[in-house]
């Protein structure tokens, strides 16, 4: 296998790697675009993301679903505006210039993300939701058990340590806690994801323009830093958090796409070469879309990331993450002035990833 200095690392399940060996890559053949959750990491993909919705996905006109949890829900409503380019401009800048106190309590966290997502969407609404081409489904986690209505502090807190700790025994028992709640474009058929792939219970429902700003919030907010959802226009009485937390990366049957006559392909943009399933599996290993009974449901994807190269050339030599709220303090305009060189710095991925396009070398490739 070759090695490089590229900015990027790709990664391809078999049947993408040999799509690609024999015609390429073409925007018409993708079908779907994951978005992890992740918080700050999510601002790295800035210019790829502009370049891939507002220049090569256009290029060739077809419907496609967009899927996300946090963040990456947030960056998928941004491809669906009608300029992206800006979108993702105004998602980036409204996103860094987040500021908080010390100690901030969980209401006023809640307000801020709130008014961040107001003036994110601000005129927007109907651009996002009637999206000629893009169908856009924002992943929630809906509370179960312990956390199905608990009250505020303790109560919560039982509810997640209760869930965490069911999870340490397997990713199944997860379910018992929380449930997936999809609110998304109902234009878009879905049927590879329609029928149960895993534990979770999953419900489906659908995005209006007077659901679309409470299913981003519920999707990004994180548990005891930020209040729960309570309720979602339309969709089913409970308590609603990060959608992260079921589907941190979005570990999906992305190959019941394929089928005799068609190979359609899942393009991940992601921030790592990693997929993990729920944000409470970080710690185990073992727990990786690409290992275990369900691997083969990457065949289709092929993943590009930034490389180890390209991470050590950032400031402090790291992704932006939510640490750097602590690390920085009050000194707002640091954090603000290296997460700004960041996204500037994403160029890099965009230049790196168009270059693959147009000449495309299965070499630099490497399996999941």
């Amino acid at each position: 296998m070759r090695t490089t200095n590229s900015a990027i690392i790709l990664r391809a399940g078999p049947l993408a790697l040999e799509h690609i060996r024999q015609h390429g890559l073409q925007a018409s053949d993708i079908a779907v675009i994951p978005a992890a959750a992740g918080g700050p990491k999510g601002l790295i993909l800035q210019a790829l993301d502009q370049w891939l919705f507002g220049e090569w996905l256009v290029s060739a006109p077809r419907q496609r679903s967009l899927i996300g949890a946090s963040i990456g829900s947030w960056r998928m409503a941004a491809a669906s505006m009608a300029d992206p380019v800006l979108g993702f401009t105004r998602l980036g800048e409204l996103y860094c210039h987040q500021q908080y106190p010390a100690k901030p309590g969980s209401t006023l966290v809640t307000d801020v993300i709130s008014t961040l997502l107001n003036e994110f969407l601000k005129g927007h609404e109907q651009d996002i939701v009637q999206q000629p081409l893009n169908r856009l489904h924002i992943l929630t986690s809906k509370g179960r058990g312990l956390l199905r209505a608990p009250g505020k502090g303790l109560a919560t807190k039982a509810g997640f340590v209760a869930a965490s700790l069911a999870n340490v025994g397997a990713r199944t028992q997860l379910a018992r806690h929380m449930e997936r709640v999809i609110i998304g474009d109902q234009r878009d058929p879905l049927t590879w994801l329609k029928t149960k792939f895993d534990a979770f219970p999953t419900e489906f429902v659908a995005l209006e323009k007077d659901n679309l700003k409470l299913a981003l919030l519920a999707s990004g907010t994180l548990p005891l830093i930020m209040d729960p959802v309570r309720h979602i226009p339309g969709a089913p009485a409970g308590t609603y958090w990060d959608g992260g937390l079921i589907d941190y990366h979005l570990a999906l049957p992305y190959s019941r796409l394929t089928t005799n006559k068609h190979n359609h392909l899942a393009l991940y943009p992601h921030f790592t070469d990693q997929i993990i399933p729920g944000w409470l599996d970080k710690a185990f290993s073992w727990r990786r879309a690409n290992k275990g009974k369900n691997a083969h449901w990457l065949d289709n994807v092929i993943l590009v990331a930034p490389s180890r190269q390209f991470i050590q050339s950032l400031p402090r030599q790291k992704l932006p993450d939510r640490k750097d709220f602590f690390y920085h303090g009050s000194n707002n305009a640091q954090r603000i002035h290296d997460w700004q060189q960041a996204m500037r710095a994403s160029e890099q991925l965009r230049d790196a990833f168009a270059a693959f396009i147009h000449k495309p070398d299965v070499n630099l490739i490497q399996p999941f």
